[in-house]
């Protein structure tokens, strides 16, 4: 179990810099006040997002919380104490 425990670990910490890193290459949502009178019109690539690279951090982003969150939860078990 101590080895398990230790590839674990390290799985860990490798998906927690990927999550930091991902974050910090997003752009910020800066829509401001130029939303509230439809200032922020949608553009070809508001409309295909998920195609573009901007897309693809997102969804990895939510890929590395998910991740993230299961192998915090399965590091904290009983098992591995």
């Amino acid at each position: 179990m101590d080895i398990l425990k230790i590839i674990l670990t390290i799985v860990f910490i490798i998906v927690s810099i990927l999550l930091v890193v991902v974050v910090l290459m997003q752009e910020g949502k800066q829509a401001g006040l130029g939303s509230i009178g439809g200032g922020a019109a949608e553009t070809y690539w508001g409309k295909n997002k998920g195609r573009s690279m901007e897309g693809f951090l997102v969804k990895l982003t939510k890929v590395l919380a998910v991740l993230f969150l299961l192998l915090a939860a399965v590091l904290n078990l009983k098992v591995f104490n």
